[in-house]
């Protein structure tokens, strides 16, 4: 196990990506929450709603874990509110322009190594939006993929988390 940056252990990270104030780009924070909300995870899952804040991703990204899910809005072509579960690696990435001020995963991705750090195993959780403009409120297609997308990371998590270790027996 891996320290992350507010001293929880975590083997896996959830990490919610989003701006609220731009409609489904909402979608990452909203999964988060209700999960957090929701509790029941293994402990050593650590969700974390990071919305806009790519620097701080990239922090806890160095403190280390095995495994990075992000749940984010992923305009993959297909009708709003589709999921799409993609493994991520750094033949992915590309470079990205990174940005401290703002929340471009791919460029927090592609950059972690400058910053000393190693990519995690990684996975998106991803929801087609149907509008990214300004405005609050997921669109009704989103909104109603949330506890699909909750369960996906639940499962998710669940098959990256190592099984905990078999208490000892006495004789």
């Amino acid at each position: 196990m891996r320290r992350t940056g507010v001293g929880a252990v975590a083997d896996v990270l959830v990490a919610g990506i989003g701006n609220l104030f731009l409609g489904d780009d909402g979608f990452g924070p909203e999964v988060v929450r209700r999960l957090a909300a929701a509790g029941g995870l293994p402990p050593r899952v650590r969700v974390v709603d990071y919305g806009i804040r790519g620097v701080h991703l990239a922090y806890d990204l160095l403190d280390g874990c095995a495994a990075l899910i992000l749940v984010d809005a992923y305009p993959g072509g297909g009708p709003p509110g589709e999921l799409t579960l993609l493994e991520v690696g750094p033949g992915d990435l590309g470079s990205g322009e990174f940005d401290a001020h703002g929340m471009n995963p791919v460029a927090v991705l592609a950059n972690l190594d400058q910053l000393g750090g190693t990519l995690p195993l990684t996975y998106l959780v991803g929801c087609t939006p149907a509008e990214v403009g300004e405005g609050i409120g997921l669109s009704v297609p989103v909104a109603a993929a949330v506890p699909e997308a909750v369960a996906a990371v639940r499962t998710l998590a669940a098959r990256l988390v190592p099984a905990q270790p078999a208490a000892p027996r006495s004789r």
